[in-house]
């Protein structure tokens, strides 16, 4: 295979692990994030299976996302698959008590990051009639739950892009799909309790949560289908999870 993939949001987590599951599947990889250090040792690991290349910025910044994307090698330029992961939860309050810089922050990352960075890819899918895109949803962008008012709001309009994607992109060869998951046991629930490391963990405990490998296995069946098959929109829970808010846990 002589093809190339951009992960975002690749230094932990789902992006992690797609990055992976994605080098053993033979792609070249651009894997982007906001720590160099994991991005670093990420590439490390991987090298030895395919090319990696690193590009630091946050996808809040939309002349850091431009000046890094247009600053890829000659090898790296052409990107054949982008899998927009990067994304955060920030704080679960009630609408009336809502942390404003929090809202801030899901509305800048969730959507305007995966905006920003899939304006720069897609032109050049466009030009060459062909490329995936695979955008990371969540089940809280299918139902709002009790205190997730506004990062379920960011995830909706995930699904809302995902969608106005494939429309404005069908006839030009781009097939354009959404993994939305349920419950998977990473730094999430962490970075949404801003370190309280025991509030995050209660939230995976009593059940087998989902883990970043098995969406990531998910994301490289979906890119490596035939090319006359999108799997379009994908929704994923742990066997013990019905909804957001029903869990069962022993």
């Amino acid at each position: 295979m002589n093809k190339t993939a951009l992960v975002t949001g690749a230094s932990s987590g789902i992006g992690k692990a797609t990055a992976k599951a994605l080098a053993g599947a033979g792609y070249r990889l651009v894997i982007c994030g906001r720590r160099k250090e994991a991005l670093e040792t990420l590439k490390n690991e991987l090298s030895g299976k395919t090319e990696v290349h690193i590009l630091q910025f946050d996808v809040r910044d939309k002349e850091k996302v431009k000046e890094a994307i247009q600053s890829l090698p000659q090898d790296f330029k052409t990107i054949d698959v982008l899998i927009n992961n990067a994304g955060n939860a920030h704080g679960l309050d009630p609408i009336q008590t809502g942390n404003i810089e929090d809202w801030d922050a899901m509305i800048d990352i969730n959507v305007k990051g995966l905006l920003y960075v899939s304006r720069e890819i897609i032109p050049q899918m466009v030009e060459r009639g062909a490329g995936d895109i695979i955008n990371i949803g969540s089940l809280a962008g299918k139902e709002v739950y009790p205190n997730g008012n506004v990062y379920s709001a960011s995830k909706h309009a995930v699904d809302a892009i995902n969608q106005g994607m494939r429309i404005d992109l069908n006839g030009k060869g781009i097939r354009v799909g959404a993994i939305n998951p349920g419950l998977v046991e990473t730094n999430f629930s962490e970075v949404r309790f801003k370190g309280d490391s025991e509030r995050a963990k209660s939230v995976y405990t009593g059940f087998n949560a989902l883990k970043p490998e098995d969406i990531a296995e998910i994301v490289a069946f979906v890119v490596t289908r035939p090319p006359h098959v999108n799997i379009a929109d994908l929704l994923v829970l742990p066997t013990a999870q019905a909804t957001s808010t029903i869990v069962h846990k022993e």
